[in-house]
């Protein structure tokens, strides 16, 4: 068998026999990454803590007065407009379990639920008008998380993928690190390529588990699978690879898979560094959370994704919660104590993670996301629950190319509507793009005789909180 060979040599290291259709793709993906910015970026990457379950904004960070005013009275927002709620009758007005405090040289009020992050008002800009067209979680996930609110659409995190590629060889360019408790909602369709080349989807690594990355090697148990067979099996999927392309000359998913191989052989060899946290020193560590049984998850996932940033990748994407009724921040039943809980398990990591990314330089040229998918209602459910709310959340940007200490937009008195400055999920993803030296319109894909892009026929770039 001829010795194999790429440009990069990498395959002849590891064996894998797959020289001239791997060069192929090495070349393509290389004329992909190689896409033309529209401007100059202000960000070369971005951390996305994306809270699952639909966070309560007017229990974290919209301060409203009018709602302790009025706490236990009717909701009556006058004008006969129809009050409605996703799954149970409308309550009474609820003002916050929390108390709240401004912070800062900003003032930004914030609630006692998120102590550490509000320590660092003065490094966040927010859009306080989100407003989403679902207030059903998986529609509503699917748009904040890839622009649409149905299924089969590429990620955020895909298209930036697609559009730069990862910033090293050796790591992916889009990695997700999901709750130890589970997938979010979606499941793994959260982290999906959609109809981009599949070597797009997410890269999905489970902090907790003995195996971060799943089929990196062979099972101990496999005692059959030696270097020897290994090698005789990569050079028959070469020559399967190589038939399957010359019959099917213009299939980009054989080059994906190709691509995704190669990952994989370069994963070999770089995961075992990029997951060693026994290196970090114990400062880090405690900064993080990860001596405390209620942040440790989190914050290891933090840690995590500020040294995937560090090495290369280019998008990570960090969730606080999984799918199902509980454990999450769906606080459908009880605010203080499952809010709480929520909130607490996130507070002190996030708040370490934005300490460690400014103090390392990182926040430089790094964008820190903190979203979810919709927000909760100003009333209550049950005795101290909320129900979904659509109309108003919030979320945040910090680092690259924002301004420190703003906010933009506003909800009414109850929280309950954006009414100034609105925001959708078509320009939180714009304003992404842009600091990443995107034009949304530009970054198109032709799919079904469509030019696709993540932000549909919508959005526009949120200027208000850019430096």
């Amino acid at each position: 068998m001829d010795a194999p060979f790429t440009r990069r040599g990498f395959l002849g290291t590891l064996g894998t026999g797959l020289s001239g259709i791997a060069l192929a793709a090495l070349l393509e993906r290389d004329a992909l990454s190689a896409r033309a910015l529209d401007h100059r970026p202000k960000a070369k990457r971005v951390i996305q803590l994306f809270m699952n379950g639909g966070a309560s904004q007017c229990d974290l960070f919209d301060y409203k007065p009018r709602l302790i005013e009025l706490h236990g009275k009717p909701f009556d927002p006058g004008a006969g407009e129809r009050v409605e709620a996703s799954i149970s009758t409308p309550g009474a007005l609820m003002k916050s379990p929390f108390t709240w405090a401004q912070y800062g040289e900003c003032g930004r009020w914030v609630s006692s639920a998120l102590p550490h992050l509000a320590r660092h008002v003065d490094d966040m800009a927010f859009l306080m008008a989100m407003q989403a067209k679902s207030n059903v979680h998986g529609p509503a996930s699917y748009l904040q998380t890839s622009g649409f609110v149905l299924p089969g659409f590429p990620c955020a995190g895909a298209w930036i993928s697609y559009a730069l590629g990862s910033l090293a060889e050796n790591v992916p360019a889009f990695v997700v690190l999901p709750d130890a408790r589970g997938l979010p909602y979606n499941g793994r369709s959260a982290f999906t390529s959609g109809f981009l080349p599949a070597n797009h989807q997410g890269t999905v690594i489970n902090a907790s588990a003995p195996q971060p990355i799943t089929h990196l090697s062979p099972p101990s148990t496999a005692r059959h699978i030696t270097s020897e067979s290994r090698a005789e099996g990569l050079a028959l999927l070469r020559a399967m690879n190589t038939a399957h392309a010359e019959e099917r000359p213009g299939d980009s998913r054989l080059t994906a898979r190709i691509e995704s191989y190669e990952l994989a052989a370069r994963l070999q060899l770089a995961a075992p560094e990029l997951l060693d946290l026994s290196g970090e020193s114990q400062a880090t560590k405690t900064l993080y959370g990860l001596d405390q049984p209620e942040t440790a998850d989190f914050g290891t996932r933090c840690l995590f994704a500020r040294r995937m940033i560090e090495r290369g990748v280019r998008f990570v994407q960090v969730w606080s919660g999984h799918g199902g009724g509980s454990a999450n921040w769906d606080n459908h039943t009880d605010i203080p104590k499952e809010l709480s809980f929520a909130a607490k398990g996130m507070d002190l990591p996030a708040a370490g993670l934005l300490v460690d990314l400014k103090a390392r330089g990182l926040l430089d040229d790094t964008l820190l996301v903190w979203t979810t998918e919709f927000g909760r209602m100003p009333f209550s459910q049950g005795s101290v629950g909320r129900d979904h709310n659509g109309g108003t959340f919030a979320s945040w940007f910090a680092g690259a190319g924002v301004k420190r200490g703003v906010a933009y937009g506003k909800s009414d008195e109850w929280s309950w509507k954006a009414v100034e400055g609105v925001t959708t999920t078509y320009d939180f993803h714009a304003t992404i793009l842009h600091l990443l030296g995107i034009d949304h319109e530009k970054l198109t894909f032709r799919h079904s005789g469509i030019d696709r892009r993540l932000t549909d026929v919508h959005g526009k770039v949120v200027k208000e909180i850019l430096a």
